[in-house]
């Protein structure tokens, strides 16, 4: 008698329970995640449109002056055919990697490799993403996406002697690595192996090298993506879900034709699970590095508005909810991260111009700017020690950062940074592979020390 009376209460408590759940949720829009965030300046996004183009372009069958573009956005791609120096489809990469092109960006001095995103028709693609599981893959520290990994091992095993010539070439020119989606990913695992590896291109400056992550999956634990941030920028358009799931990407691949009730259970748990709980485990991987989000809707109001550009390097708040949006699967194409990303840049540079900034102020606000950044780095490394971030730790004196006296250590030559943890001695490097280095990469331990992993492979 006393547990019949006691299931109405239970009803009662059930529903509440739901009715918070819904009122939590609905009431959570893509702008919220970025609410506190600095707005960007049109120099420091700038870049972004334009990689945008530079992945659109490894769609075109054919680039070259005299064929038609079939999916060039207006204006067109802004390539010159002529600086193509490698393109390679999935014919060249066997699967190993999705499609991806090398461009000689003289206007910019810039070394740009693009690659394009996931192919819904390629078992390949499907294959690269799945081989994955929480846990199963640590790197310098904290904890990566293995098949992404092993995919940016395999485009430096092709393509590292070439850049290495290009970087020698063109003393002046940075590296950057793009993609979109999928191939935003392997842009991040790329940049991370070749900062751990610098000597493997020349003895190149860390601050050379960067990478743009167009809505990335989820491919590195926390530690790393805080750490990386002065190389890696995500960039994440409004509601876009996959840079905000932790869902494991097997679950939303064996699901994709009932993607809305993945999403919907997706944010169901991760309403119920504490923050701060979601922060200690090492295991769980984010969205890489420095995040720009372009934001265009706001809420409870209709349509879209002139999009602003926010940017962070986040701790706690790094997107961790999914936004029950129509437009979170819309968000993540690269066509409309391109158009708002262009427009964004545009209302930029339309404020500046109105403003009548002088040159000589600009340069100084440019110059303030990357302090800040360097500054922003440092709170963000810092705020993880304070959150209790597994591995969580202080930046090397090296690259962007100084040691408290204003002097920067990036032109100091005997100061050897953080880099070439991965490199057996040097009898044996000129006959090992890109990935051979990542199986035997070297791990820091709780003292600090550099000390080589236990399982290395025979």
């Amino acid at each position: 008698m006393s547990l019949a009376c006691g299931l109405p209460l239970l009803e009662c408590v059930y529903c509440l329970a739901c009715a918070r759940w819904a009122w939590k949720r609905c009431l959570h829009s893509g702008e919220a995640d970025s609410a506190t965030w600095g707005l960007s300046s049109a120099a420091d996004f700038e870049p972004v449109p334009r990689m945008c183009r530079l992945v659109m372009a490894n769609y075109e069958p054919d680039l070259s002056a005299t064929a038609p573009l079939l999916f060039a956005p207006p204006g067109g791609y802004g390539v010159d055919p002529a600086c193509v120096l490698r393109r390679r489809t999935y014919a060249d990469t066997r699967g190993h990697v999705t499609p991806y092109l090398l461009y000689l960006d003289h206007a910019h001095a810039d070394i740009v490799l693009a690659l394009r995103g996931l192919n819904l028709v390629k078992e390949s693609d499907y294959a690269l993403l799945l081989d994955n599981r929480l846990g199963k893959r640590r790197f310098d520290g904290g904890y990566v996406h293995n098949g992404l990994l092993r995919a940016a091992g395999w485009v430096l095993d092709a393509e590292c002697d070439l850049l290495r010539e290009l970087l020698e070439r063109y003393p002046d020119y940075t590296l950057t690595f793009t993609g979109h989606s999928l191939g935003a990913g392997i842009a991040a695992m790329l940049t991370m192996v070749v900062v751990l590896n610098l000597d493997k291109l020349g003895n190149i400056e860390r601050s050379r090298t960067r990478c743009y992550a167009m809505a990335p999956a989820r491919c590195m634990s926390l530690n790393l993506a805080v750490r990386y941030a002065d190389v890696i920028n995500s960039v994440v358009l409004q509601d876009d879900f996959l840079p905000r799931t932790a869902t494991p990407l097997e679950d939303i691949f064996k699901s994709i034709l009932c993607l809305p009730c993945l999403l919907c259970l997706r944010c169901l748990r991760d309403t119920c699970i504490p923050e701060d709980a979601m922060l200690k485990d090492p295991r769980r991987l984010y969205a890489p590095g420095r995040i720009y989000h372009i934001v265009e809707r706001k809420m409870c109001r209709c349509g879209r508005y002139p999009p602003v550009v926010k940017t962070a390097v986040p701790v706690d708040g790094r997107f961790e909810h999914i936004v029950l949006s129509c437009n979170a699967t819309a968000d993540h194409a690269i066509v409309w991260i391109e158009r708002e990303a262009q427009k964004a840049l545009d209302l930029m540079l339309e404020e500046e111009e109105t403003m009548s900034v002088p040159s000589e102020q600009r340069m100084e606000r440019n110059e303030t700017l990357q302090r800040e950044h360097v500054e922003e780095h440092r709170a963000a490394l810092r705020r993880a020690v304070t959150l209790s971030v597994p591995d969580a730790r202080a930046p090397s004196p090296y690259g962007t950062f100084d040691d408290g006296s204003g002097r920067h250590h990036h032109h100091q030559q005997p100061q050897q940074p953080e880099r070439s943890e991965s490199f057996p001695p040097a009898g044996t490097r000129q006959r090992m592979s890109w990935n051979d280095l990542i199986e035997r990469v070297f791990e820091k331990d709780d003292d600090g020390h550099i000390v080589l992993r236990s399982s290395v492979p025979p």
